[in-house]
């Protein structure tokens, strides 16, 4: 108990560092005690610098913050969902649905699209067009739920679905200009900067649903690391619980997908990162600990994107494998010491 308090306070510490870390480090120099005049609503001698502030940074670290722990969470309930420790938020085909939306968006109708005289522009077009692909994606694979009980089978039809809509992205970027591939590119590898202040609300209100049903299913996910058979005995609706596992992590995936873009390893290794830290496979443990280290993992990764010294960024991809890769080796090598499923 002493051990898993003081696992809480250094992580809750953590966020709390990183969080202010990301408004005071940016690509530009603002001076320390002129932020702090920012964030208590005070004037300071450049209208640049307070934009800067609150509608840049700001909104980014909050969107990294949720869309860490919502990553890192989904990566968890579909570990234990399919019994497989290498399950991550991509893996069923949700990400790539939404992939598809952008890519007919962007390379077929220039990024922006509209319904009659209305036009949503750019930004608001390629995110409807993600959550469009991301929810037709999520349907079709809650309706495949519903005709196959084998958990091992659904994972393997969402990975052939995303081989096709994979194979329809590649065929739409080889008949697209240079200029529209290069802008799918740049949106595939991911930022959290994508989220306008005005759809901070909406982002924000979506995620924590997602976040708080998640918690509800602790449950049952702590039933079916038993098993599916154990679990039914003990009173668990398989076929129910299955499709709330899989309505919660295509609600959170899409939704981050559609408005960061595709993000890698935070759900595939964040996961591992709280068992290593707890011992445990106890979801009632695991599932707080796996929201709050999403976000520092999420806070850290976005820092890391502003390279020192200079005014460019990286993109968010180059940095997370960068922090994933290293502990997926470590887990496949120490497999057999690590406690996954009981």
């Amino acid at each position: 108990m002493k051990k898993e308090k003081a696992i809480y306070a250094g992580i809750l510490v953590l966020i709390v560092v990183l969080f202010f870390a990301n408004l005071f480090y940016g690509a530009v120099s603002i001076p320390s005690n002129k932020i702090i005049d920012i964030l208590f609503g005070r004037e300071v001698e450049r209208q640049a610098w307070t934009n800067i502030i609150l509608q840049s940074r700001l909104p980014q670290a909050f969107v990294a913050l949720l869309a860490g722990a919502s990553l890192a969470v989904c990566g968890l309930m579909l570990q234990t969902l399919f019994q497989n420790p290498l399950a991550g938020p991509s893996i069923l085909g949700i990400s790539d649905g939404a992939n598809l939306g952008v890519a007919v968006t962007m390379l077929c109708f220039g990024g922006n699209i509209g319904f009659g005289n209305i036009s949503l522009g750019n930004n608001l077009s390629i995110v409807f067009s993600a959550l469009a692909g991301a929810l037709i994606m999520l349907g079709l694979i809650i309706y495949f739920s519903t005709k196959v009980k084998n958990s091992v089978m659904i994972l393997i039809i969402g990975m052939m679905m995303g081989y096709l809509a994979s194979s329809g992205i590649a065929i739409l970027n080889f008949s697209a200009t240079a200029e529209g591939v290069r802008s799918f590119v740049m949106w595939g590898m991911g930022n959290f900067s994508g989220v306008a202040l005005k759809q901070i609300p909406f982002f924000a209100s979506v995620i924590v649903i997602g976040l708080i049903l998640s918690i509800l299913l602790i449950k049952p996910l702590n039933a079916l690391l038993l098993g599916e058979r154990y679990a039914a005995n003990l009173g668990i609706h398989i076929t129910r619980s299955r499709l709330l596992i899989l309505l919660c992590t295509g609600l959170l995936t899409g939704t981050v997908t559609a408005f960061c873009g595709p993000i890698s390893f935070i759900g595939l290794a964040v996961p591992h990162i709280a068992r290593l830290l707890l011992g445990t496979s106890n979801n009632k443990q695991l599932v707080p600990i796996t929201l709050l280290l999403g976000s520092v993992v999420a806070l850290l990764c976005n820092i890391m994107t502003i390279l020192p010294f200079s005014e460019k960024v990286l993109p968010l991809n180059a940095i997370t494998p960068l922090i994933g890769a290293p502990v997926i080796i470590y887990v496949i090598i120490n497999r057999k010491n690590i406690q996954y499923f009981n």
